[in-house]
């Protein structure tokens, strides 16, 4: 077997998949985990409030979780895989909401309308818990912590949201990304500076509302000045003091 360390060649980084965990232990990316842990309640307690959760899967890449105009029953947490939201107009053209990894919810948005106003499409092969939304709600009511992640998840997509809408350079959109994602990668204990990328270069010119093309010309530039080493979809953040700076405008404080 060759080795991955050969010249050229960026070493491939640990797949982020979630363990099952085990009767007393919450899985590795568990989404409500902290909240429930940081309430006083472990995993044999939630089981005797009834959580219903229940674990789907697999779905193969291009495949949807949900569709729009489904019926919402149902949030998912994701357990292993990527997954992008995404609305498509009458005519065709799709624009991406978002993407999310191990540990994360999709489906929030779709409380009040009772019905997804998205798609939700596996990027490589996902697995989820399914949370009956009226068992989590239930739950919400019984442990505040629960309820209160649950808001600071919204709160969150509201906010990145409405960064999306402001007048950042092609520069500062890609170097914020780039620093989300292994943010988001390193508080679920995933390497922050070495990961792979999903999602297609015009998945992220999309959500960026950029042109694919000026997607790679940055990603080259970024490569050229040593900011990152990338090959195909393997990323290595090799500086990422600067790639904040840069990206500092979208990024919280």
């Amino acid at each position: 077997m060759q080795s991955k360390s050969l010249a050229g060649r960026l070493p491939e980084p640990p797949s982020p998949i979630a363990d099952d965990g085990d009767e007393t232990r919450f899985c590795g990316t568990c989404a409500f985990s902290s909240a429930c842990i940081a309430a006083g309640y472990d995993k044999p307690e939630l089981a005797e409030l009834q959580c219903l959760v229940e674990h789907v899967g697999p779905f193969r890449a291009g495949e949807h979780i949900f569709r729009t105009g489904d019926p919402f029953r149902a949030i998912f947490a994701v357990r292993a895989g990527t997954v992008k939201t995404r609305m498509v107009d009458k005519e065709g053209r799709e624009q991406v909401l978002g993407f999310y990894l191990p540990g994360e919810v999709i489906g929030l948005n779709a409380i009040y309308p009772e019905h997804f106003p998205c798609d939700a499409v596996a990027l490589d092969t996902a697995y989820f818990c399914r949370f009956s939304f009226p068992a989590m709600s239930a739950l919400a009511s019984r442990i505040p912590a629960v309820q209160q992640h649950l808001f600071r998840m919204l709160s969150k997509e509201l906010g990145t949201a409405s960064l999306l809408a402001g007048d950042h350079s092609a520069d500062e959109r890609v170097a914020a990304f780039l620093m989300d994602l292994a943010g988001r990668y390193a508080v679920r204990g995933f390497s922050a500076t070495r990961f792979h990328l999903s999602m297609s270069r015009g998945d992220i010119a999309n959500y960026l509302r950029l042109a694919a093309e000026t997607v790679s010309r940055v990603l080259s530039r970024f490569r050229s000045q040593r900011l990152i080493e990338i090959e195909g979809r393997e990323l290595e953040l090799l500086n990422p003091k600067k790639l904040r700076e840069i990206g500092q405008a979208l990024l919280p404080e």
